[in-house]
């Protein structure tokens, strides 16, 4: 996916993802200012701890959105690639990453970063992956 939308489902992908975005900046500012000063215990706290994590979530069912509205085969196929090696990217780190938690005491990584991971390791290979149709 290019910067500059090309279809509508890219179009309707942007138009989807930006409200979402700023939706999970608002519950995460929400979240954190209320567990440093109201410090919320039991069930209200889950709650709370899960609002940012639900904008995330619906980012993911938007990316699904696009790939079963894109009509243009080649972006579509193109995405889910660079989705599969940001699924093996996270898998792989977070894999690594808990071995060398539990056999060298290795610092303690919160298990959001596994969102942060796919996406990065997404938008890198996704050059490469375009690469292989020149």
């Amino acid at each position: 996916m290019t910067c500059i939308p090309k279809s509508k489902a890219e179009l309707r992908y942007l138009y989807r993802l930006a409200p979402t975005m700023l939706a999970y900046v608002v519950c995460l500012v929400i979240a954190k200012r209320t567990f440093h000063h109201h410090h919320p215990t039991g069930l209200a706290a889950y709650l709370l701890a899960v609002l940012p994590a639900l904008p995330l979530v619906g980012s993911l069912v938007i990316v699904g959105l696009y790939i079963a509205e894109e009509s243009d085969e080649f972006q579509r196929s193109i995405l889910i690639q660079s989705m599969l090696w940001g699924l093996g990217g996270a898998l792989s780190v977070g894999t690594i990453w808990g071995f060398l938690e539990d056999f060298a005491n290795a610092p303690h990584i919160s298990i959001f970063y596994v969102y942060v991971v796919f996406w990065i390791f997404m938008g890198l290979s996704q050059p490469f992956v375009r690469m292989r149709y020149r």
